[in-house]
């Protein structure tokens, strides 16, 4: 089932809203000044999902232009909100920045113990790519870091690797083992 939202970039009137869903969301959340020092940088940006003008869902990302990537900071959907399609929206919303010319990829970090939340990602096309040890300053456990690549992007990687002999050589190699 999905609902009827309105999506726009976060403000500081959205923050209030904003806080809710994120302590209803987590054991550990984020505070104001976690939001607002995001909010402040340049290469940060916030989205809202707003249902009858009230926040159910938002995420934080950053563009990190010298990777090519996204990079979600923060993202979370009211709990009375999840399976309508809020969560679904936002990432095809992020999705739609991707481009072959700019960034390619959307990371994320996803706590090992969120199961829920991997599981959407992994239905979102998300893939599991490193465990990053003891990730989480206020417990030691573990976190996924999970990306979506635009399709073709391993391939687009390998075109423009730069060349020398020494690549020539273990592309020859390669070809020479895939042939015997």
């Amino acid at each position: 089932m999905s609902i009827q939202l309105e999506m726009h970039y976060m403000t500081l009137d959205n923050l209030p809203e904003v806080l809710k869903v994120e302590e209803d969301c987590y054991e550990f959340p984020w505070t104001r000044n976690d939001f607002l020092c995001c909010l402040g940088q340049r290469t940060s940006h916030g989205i809202v999902a707003e249902y009858t003008r009230h926040v159910v869902g938002f995420m934080m990302y950053e563009f990190l232009p010298h990777l090519h990537l996204l990079h979600v900071l923060n993202f979370a959907v009211s709990p009375s909100f999840r399976r309508k399609g809020v969560g679904t929206e936002m990432v095809w919303r992020l999705k739609q920045k991707l481009s072959e010319h700019s960034h390619h990829a959307i990371i994320l970090e996803v706590r090992e113990t969120n199961l829920p939340a991997q599981l959407f990602l992994r239905s979102r096309h998300f893939e599991a790519r490193t465990v990053l040890r003891g990730y989480y300053q206020d417990t030691i456990e573990d976190a996924y870091q999970m990306s979506y690549e635009l399709p073709g992007y391993q391939e687009m990687l390998v075109a423009h690797q730069p060349k020398n002999r020494v690549t020539d050589f273990w592309d020859i190699l390669q070809r020479q083992k895939g042939s015997a």
